[in-house]
């Protein structure tokens, strides 16, 4: 999926949110419960809207089921929904804000933290942390952090993903 069209998307329902956001709560969603649902998903996205088409609506549901599919996979293959690298550092660097806020919504909107393992509340922490990025910077050396920030959040993800799902600790939406 291209964040292009999925934002646009986002933009035509008028959720109050970006397309990084979107799919970050997609994918803590679904590493507090992998059994979730996308019409929960969904329904959270729609809060404040109320509707969507059944073609965009058949495009996010297909986001987020890939988006199961590609956390669950062995190859190590899901990606953060982000802009290209064509959009300026300041612009991946607030998307990759946004996108922290929503995997923070969406990991506690399906269990508590509070019977998590330690390390597991280590991570979600260090993704609290990214929320308050510095979106001004520039340079091939905040680039580099961009990259590397990316990366751990990417086997961050598929950490959690795998230790919170081993018993199911959750209800399903």
């Amino acid at each position: 999926m291209f964040y292009q069209d999925i934002n646009t998307i986002i933009i035509k329902i008028n959720a109050d949110l970006s397309a990084a956001e979107s799919h970050g709560m997609a994918a803590g969603m679904l590493c507090a419960n992998d059994r979730t649902k996308p019409g929960f998903w969904l329904q959270e996205l729609l809060q404040e809207t109320g509707e969507v088409n059944d073609e965009d609506s058949f495009v996010l549901q297909d986001l987020f089921e890939e988006t199961r599919l590609l956390l669950a996979s062995d190859e190590f293959t899901f990606e953060l929904l982000l802009p290209d690298e064509t959009t300026s550092l300041n612009e991946q660097l607030e998307a990759l804000r946004q996108w922290c806020q929503g995997f923070l919504y969406g990991i506690g909107s399906t269990t508590a933290t509070s019977n998590w393992p330690e390390d597991s509340r280590e991570v979600v922490k260090d993704i609290a942390e990214f929320t308050k990025l510095d979106t001004d910077a520039e340079g091939e050396d905040a680039e580099n952090d961009f990259m590397e920030i990316t990366e751990y959040l990417r086997a961050a993800v598929i950490f959690l993903r795998t230790a919170l799902n081993s018993g199911h600790n959750g209800t399903i939406h």
